[in-house]
């Protein structure tokens, strides 16, 4: 049967569910560990989805992405605006009319979009929903460490063939929510504390970077910085206050968060989201903060969906954004990576500087086929975004040279090619390495991450009122980096320049200036006879475990601050 017959009568077609395709068929649907149904969801229940239209002109956006963000390019800093990039990547006016009749005949409500118009929001009954997506059928589940509640399809869904130009995927079937890969470890045995530090807390973060208490920001200038949250949990402004009075006494900060974006639940603070907020302020201290708060405000929600609208739906926001949250890229459609890869771009070719953690797995692990593979992670892996590793002290109580923290998530995506900024980096490691891992374990010619790091190793949270001790994970250092590249910002914008947009170009052209090289240390892969445990290891210059490396402030500053 032909696209023209197809196109005639969306309605039946939605009934009969013939020339239907499937848009995400590789996406996995298997239940995370954890989670458990509760049987099948009421058909009059009503339901949110969210429909990924089909944007145009993508290839323009990478071209104006890179000129944006090369400093050797005369369009370097010259932003867009979000009415810039709507105008180019909006959907063909075919496209909004044939998803928006087809979803008008299947009876959906309440229909919502973003200025860019490449998302549709839509509320509509189960009974609706299975009608126009035929094979889904929705159940409820429960799990997480919150007992969080999700309506989810185990079954693939189709969409009417006439739709294959105007849909890239439809949201809120499939894909959990994240959990948190924190971990509190166990207290390191040491005899004696004369001139050590008892665990990583903003006076160790100043003293191991080299900030002073006047790399603060201004109070003057319009910057701001953001953390997005997506686990169903919360950080609580008490927490924040008496953080600050343990441990913030020697700078200026600010007392409060100035907007939370998303909702704000009244449940118990969990310990990621205090440590995000508490360490985004402390590093860049004094510095106007957002944090988008996105668990998911109904249960067919996709929290990191939710964050990327809400990116595309406002034109003035903070100019450095963290965000500790990352999937398998072997866990996500080809279709969902590829287009969530371009809203990340869209970020990029505003001047926004994404920052993500790169996992506390390692270079990871599973089975392709019998054998053992390293497992990249995603967005880690997206060549549109800055990914932090993470390192611990040499000396767990001395501030010290810094060594790989095993955990540090790093590797080479299977999804992404190397981009052209990092050819020359990634080749050089390749081709120096002393411990390189066989290479039927990774993708050599894919996108390499992390970019940079940060201590990410031992660190206090204050959280539901109780100071906690040892928390580790990317999760630490993504914020403490986002911080220091808040405060280059404040420089540049008061000297009045642009701020430093998507960092990644210019941070391989200039190899790394005014990072500290973190040369020491492997981290952590497949148990298994060949590689027995080892991924990669640090070495001189860029490595995919800690990247380029740490921060040095002062140096840093004067390497990004012109143009």
């Amino acid at each position: 049967m032909g696209l023209q017959a197809c196109l005639l009568g969306l309605f039946a077609l939605i009934l009969s569910g013939k020339c239907s395709y499937s848009p995400e068929p590789d996406q996995r649907r298997t239940l995370p560990p954890g989670w458990v149904s509760l049987g099948r969801a009421d058909p009059e229940e009503e339901l949110s989805l969210t429909f990924a239209l089909r944007q145009q002109n993508v290839e323009r956006l990478s071209e104006l992405v890179q000129a944006v963000s090369d400093p050797s390019s005369p369009q370097y800093g010259k932003y867009l605006t979000l009415e810039n990039v709507a105008d180019l990547v909006r959907p063909s006016p075919l496209t909004l009319h044939t998803v928006q009749k087809w979803l008008l005949a299947a009876g959906a409500q309440k229909c919502h979009s973003v200025i860019t118009q490449d998302f549709l929001t839509c509320w509509l009954s189960i009974r609706q929903a299975e009608l126009l997506l035929p094979g889904a059928e929705f159940h409820h589940y429960v799990g997480g460490p919150t007992e969080t509640h999700v309506v989810r399809s185990p079954h693939p869904y189709q969409l009417p063939q006439a739709l294959a130009p105007h849909v890239d995927f439809v949201g809120g079937l499939h894909r959990f929510p994240p959990t948190s890969s924190l971990r509190q470890r166990p207290e390191p045995q040491v005899t004696g504390t004369v001139g050590l530090h008892l665990g990583v807390t903003p006076s160790v973060i100043h003293k191991r970077y080299n900030l002073t208490s006047q790399d603060v920001g201004s109070g003057t200038s319009n910057n701001s910085q953001a953390c997005a949250q997506f686990l169903e949990q919360y950080f609580h402004d008490p927490d924040l206050a008496q953080f600050m009075r343990l441990f913030g006494g020697n700078f200026a900060h600010q007392a409060s968060v100035a907007r939370v974006v998303g909702q704000q639940g009244r449940g118990r603070a969990g310990i990621e989201a205090s440590l995000d907020v508490q360490y985004l302020m402390s590093a860049g201290a004094n510095i106007s903060t957002w944090v988008y708060s996105s668990p998911g405000r109904h249960e067919g929600q996709e929290p990191f969906l939710q964050w990327l609208m809400l990116l595309s739906n406002e034109s003035a926001l903070p100019h450095v954004h963290t965000v500790s949250y990352g999937d398998d890229e072997d866990s996500l459609s080809s279709a969902h990576i590829q287009r969530v890869n371009t809203e990340l771009m869209k970020a990029a070719a505003r001047g926004l500087t994404l920052l993500f953690a790169s996992g506390d797995s390692g270079a990871g692990c599973w089975s392709v086929s019998g054998r053992h593979q390293f497992r990249p992670t995603f967005p880690a892996s997206s060549p549109y975004v800055t990914t932090v590793g993470g390192t611990s002290f040499q000396e767990p109580f001395l501030i010290t040279n810094e060594i790989v923290d095993y955990i540090s998530g790093g590797g080479f995506s299977n999804v992404f090619p190397r981009p052209s900024y990092q050819e020359e980096a990634v080749t050089k490691f390749l081709s120096s390495s002393p411990h390189l891992p066989p290479s039927s374990y990774f993708n050599a010619s894919g996108r390499a991450y992390p970019d940079v790091a940060a201590l990410s190793d031992g660190y206090w949270v204050v959280s539901n009122r109780v100071p906690i001790p040892w928390v580790s994970g990317t999760s630490a250092s993504t914020p403490v980096f986002g911080g220091i590249l808040s405060l280059i910002n404040e420089h540049r914008i008061l000297s009045g320049r642009p701020p430093l947009g998507f960092l990644n170009p210019r941070l391989y052209q200039q190899h790394g200036a005014g990072l500290f090289d973190v040369t020491r240390g492997c981290h952590e892969s497949c148990l298994d006879e060949e590689v027995e445990g080892q991924g990669f290891c640090s070495g001189p210059g860029w490595d995919p475990v800690t990247g380029w490396g740490t921060p040095n402030f002062p140096a840093l500053l004067k390497t990004l601050l012109n143009p």
